[in-house]
């Protein structure tokens, strides 16, 4: 793995990224959800996206948040589309909402059903998208693990597998939120230095509406605001 610091601020300027959020159910947890983007807008993300529960159950307030996205900020939004579970006017209906709402960009979910249910999941790690004729830029998802017994329940719901190193990490820290948090940076970041060496130059965040973990790893990734540049500019 290449140096931190060469990766911090020599190629920082062509790192790309972009923000995952979901619907919040209150009013409390949509305070929490604009504060975070309104913390991470100055890293500059490409786009930030709204997830759309599984089945349309969120539709309403994903329409809502990046309608509101669009005329309060200088953010692109973008909207998930769940396709499974729906027939093809109900998903050019609300697509044509989205554009009447001036939201351009959709992110297109074609889901998966099981067990008679319309549920949206991820495609097993097994399927590698360049075998099977995929030539489309493919851009990693990045989730901070601040729940590890969320993530294996999750990872048997969709049939991924947990390396063994990465259980190791959390061992322990069930109990220990604010250990559990560091670790989280660390992981994730450690993650996107292998993936740099690889060659990737963009990556996804899912945020969970919290902004403090990603913006951490997006500092140690060498991206900065403006007001921290300033302050690195000064220190050099």
């Amino acid at each position: 793995m290449k140096g931190i610091d060469n990766i911090q601020y020599t190629n920082r300027a062509s790192l790309i990224i972009s923000f995952e959020f979901f619907p919040p159910k209150t009013e409390k947890m949509m305070e929490s959800l604009w504060h975070s983007l309104v913390r991470l807008a100055p890293l500059g993300p490409r786009f930030v996206s709204v997830t759309y529960g599984a089945g349309g159950g969120t539709r309403v307030r994903t329409h809502s948040i990046v309608s509101r996205i669009r005329a309060e900020t200088e953010l692109e939004p973008a909207a998930h589309l769940t396709c499974v579970g729906a027939t093809i006017a109900e998903v050019d209906a609300i697509a044509r909402g989205y554009y009447e709402a001036g939201v351009k960009h959709v992110v297109a979910l074609r889901g998966i059903r099981l067990k008679e249910k319309s549920v949206s999941c991820p495609i097993p790690e097994a399927m590698k998208v360049r075998s099977v004729g995929i030539e489309a830029p493919v851009v990693p998802g990045i989730l901070p693990v601040t729940n590890f017994q969320q993530v294996v329940r999750f990872s048997s719901m969709c049939g991924a597998s947990i390396p063994g190193w990465f259980a190791n990490r959390f061992d322990g820290l069930d109990n220990d939120p604010s250990t559990r948090h560091l670790v989280a940076a660390h992981t994730a970041a450690d993650q996107c230095f292998g993936l740099l060496d690889s060659g990737i130059d963009e990556f996804h965040f899912y945020t969970l509406n919290r902004a403090d973990l990603v913006f951490a790893i997006c500092h140690m990734l060498g991206m900065r605001t403006a007001a921290h540049a300033g302050i690195d500019e000064g220190r050099s």
